[in-house]
């Protein structure tokens, strides 16, 4: 099984960031990668498009409100994977009120692809969307 993270310190509390990003259906509103997402099962499984209008569909693994974290299982994706489970994570800095570090973090099997590629893959895709949401923060 591979695995990768990346995190990355955003300019706002951590009840922001989470306000922002806790919604496992908010995706759009801060990841340009994914312009749609649609809830479904009561909001346990979100039917995402990306940006080229391919289809993934997610479901909601394990939510905890007050620990500021959701991971999610793909369930369909046109990604080179199987047995991928993501973790979302906003963590608080001690001693800076106004500021948080978010990491997104993944274990996956690669299937069709090399150990290598899937974890260079998600690795990009984890950056460019933190990165995204430094800035939706700072817009």
């Amino acid at each position: 099984m591979a695995s990768t993270s990346v995190s990355r310190i955003v300019p706002a509390s951590p009840d922001k960031v989470w306000s922002l990003i806790g919604g496992f259906d908010a995706l759009p509103d801060w990841l340009p990668y994914i312009p749609e997402s649609t809830a479904l099962e009561g909001g346990r499984v979100r039917r995402l498009k990306n940006s080229e209008g391919e289809v993934i569909i997610e479901r909601l693994v394990d939510f905890n409100e007050a620990e500021r974290h959701y991971s999610y299982a793909i369930l369909q994706a046109p990604f080179p994977v199987n047995g991928y489970v993501s973790t979302l994570r906003v963590h608080a800095i001690p001693g800076e009120e106004n500021t948080a570090e978010v990491q997104w973090s993944g274990r996956f099997n690669p299937d069709g692809a090399t150990e290598n590629e899937v974890v260079e893959l998600f690795t990009g895709i984890y950056r460019d969307g933190l990165d995204a949401l430094h800035k939706t923060l700072t817009a």
